[in-house]
Formats: structure tokens, sequence, C-alpha cells
């Protein structure tokens, strides 16, 4: 039997992030991780307040949150390693009244040329450069493996991990949109259940195809080391994770209409993640209801990378007993 003070189940960018800031903070911990292409590396990496906030119309308050999320990536990254580019984000086409409508009641700057919108308020980073960073700052507390039981002992909870046994102050679920655990209590597994299983397809084009971030009706496209990204679906309700023909190419066609390019032939790898939501889209992060030493850095639809550092803090401060960030209240698991 082994023990560690802190296990975080799960390694995507919750996961992994959550690791991070306790291991900044000097806290040893053990990160799970099941081996799998996540949800958090089939993605864009969009640090996007800005225009996620205007897509999806959302309110004042979130749009607060997300940039508050924005604010800790520059500190976050230069510790971690992780490349943070900082370029233009572009919206073309469609109803670009609305979006710089929405955009600057939110607060957020922006000029516009045209039916063209352009932000500086948007980050992003390359997922795989991100998570292999974070990953190699972990070191020997990244271990390859499946939990198949988590149990309450008197003093410590107890994971399973195939023949291994971990002995735990804390534990740290950060399972995306996967089922519970077994042995988490009741209360706990009922919130994971209400987790909506939400699949996003993306393509990965193999040569350089914008120079930044360029959005518009059905579809982005996004610069990325080995080229572009082209997305992206929210297909809720579905776990499957086979790239899909038709939505390939629905994609790819609205990519080039954005662009206000004829389709050319470009090689695309087509991959599809599937990523977790709540009922109000944003994460559960704090602590789990129904168990002393038991946290939640989960769904955070498809805002992940974005508020990565946001619900690590958040988790830290829990497990270390600190106050409370602001915005820690609405990622409360307890809300629900």
């Amino acid at each position: 039997m082994s023990s560690s003070p802190i296990v975080i189940v799960g390694a995507g960018v919750l996961g992994l992030c959550t690791a991070f800031e306790l291991h900044r903070r000097g806290r040893a911990m053990v990160v799970i991780d099941p081996g799998e292409v996540n949800a958090s590396l089939v993605a864009a990496g969009m640090i996007a307040p800005a225009m996620e906030s205007a897509i999806d119309d959302v309110s004042p308050d979130h749009a607060l949150l997300f940039r508050a999320g924005r604010d800790l990536w520059p500190a976050f990254a230069a510790a971690a390693g992780i490349v943070l580019a900082h370029r233009p984000a572009e919206w073309r086409g469609g109803d670009a009244d609305g979006m710089e409508a929405r955009l600057r009641a939110l607060g957020f700057k922006a000029r516009r040329e045209g039916d063209r919108i352009t932000t500086d308020e948007d980050y992003q980073v390359d997922p795989e450069q991100a998570l292999s960073a974070l990953k190699q700052a972990l070191g020997e507390a990244v271990v390859i493996g499946r939990v198949t039981g988590i149990a309450r002992t008197d003093r410590s909870w107890r994971v399973s991990v195939g023949d291994l046994t971990l002995d735990a102050e804390a534990v740290v679920l950060a399972t995306g949109a996967g089922e519970a655990v077994a042995g988490l209590p009741e209360a706990a597994r009922v919130l994971i259940d209400g987790i909506q299983p939400i699949r996003g397809q993306i393509g990965v084009a193999a040569r350089d195809l914008v120079d930044h971030v360029v959005r518009g009706p059905g579809a982005y496209v996004a610069p990325m080391a080995s080229g572009a990204v082209i997305g992206a679906t929210m297909e809720p309700g579905r776990r499957d994770t086979g790239p899909d023909a038709e939505t390939s190419e629905r994609l790819a066609q609205a990519a080039w209409r954005v662009l206000d390019r004829s389709p050319e032939p470009v090689d695309i790898q087509w991959r599809a993640g599937v990523r977790g939501a709540t009922a109000d889209g944003l994460p559960l992060a704090g602590a789990a209801p129904g168990g002393q030493g038991l946290l939640m850095a989960l769904a955070p639809r498809r805002n992940g990378w974005l508020l990565g550092p946001l619900v690590g803090a958040i988790v830290a401060d829990v497990i270390e007993g600190r106050a409370a960030l602001m915005e820690a209240r609405a990622l409360d698991p307890g809300r629900f």
C-alpha cells in the first residue's frame, strides 16, 4: 500500500491544472492518468473570454468569470512552460452588428472594419504542447492507470488503481464526462450522473491557413503548431468518438466560407472528443457533496482551457483551507 496526501483522478486540462497549482504550492500529489486521448487534446486551446461570451450571449456575470479565468493564464503559463499565444480574434460575416453589440455590452474591447469584428482580449494555447508541458512539470507524479474504486476510511480516502492502493488525504475527481467511480458517496455520484456528455468534432489541417483566430457562422479556423485547426461541433448526448464524414464535410465547407476562399485540397485529420457540461454551462470546482476531503474539477463544457487555472486555484484553496476566490461560489458543486 502506498500513501499520497492528494490523489487527482483524471489527466485532462482541469486535472492537470489543479495538480500543477498544488505543485506550485509545494503540495505532494499523484495524478492518475487513464492514458487515453481526452477531450482536452481534441480542442483548439481557446482562452477566449470575449468571443466565447459573445457567441454564447452569456450573462455579464459569466463574462466576468471568463475574464477572471483568462487573467490567471499569463503567470500560470510562464510557471508551467506553456506557450501562450496572444493574437487577434476575428469574427467575419453573419450578424456583425449583433456580435459587436454583445462584445461591447459585456465590456470587451473590439474594433470593426466592414463585417469583420476584431478583439485583442483572447489568447490561445496548443493543447498538445500545453498538456505535455504540464505533465513534464509534474514528472513522476503522473501515473498511468485506471481508478477502479474509491472508499472512505476513518481518516482518509482509499483509492484503488489496478493492483495499487493509495491512501489519500484528499481526492479530486477530474474525470471529464466519464461515469462515476465505484464507491463514491451517493450525493457525489448523483451529481456526476447529471453531467451531460457533449461530443465535439474538429479537424487538424496539415498546413497554415490563418495567422490568427477567425470565427464566423458554423465554424472557426485557428493557427496550430501543426498547421491549423477547424472546428467545432457541440453535440449534446453523444459519447461516440469516431469522426463523422458528413460533419467533417459541413465543417470544412463552413471554414472556407468563413475564410472567404474557395475550397482547396488540404489534408485534414478529423477527431472527436467528449466533454461534460452542467445545467448552467459552468464547471464543478470545489468540495463535492457527501464527502469530506472529496473535491471536483469537472464539466467545463467548451471552456476547459479558459478556466483551467481558475478551477485549479479554487480546488487548491479548498484543500488548503484558504479564503475562497470571489469566483468560487459560481463554480461550487453545491449550487446544484
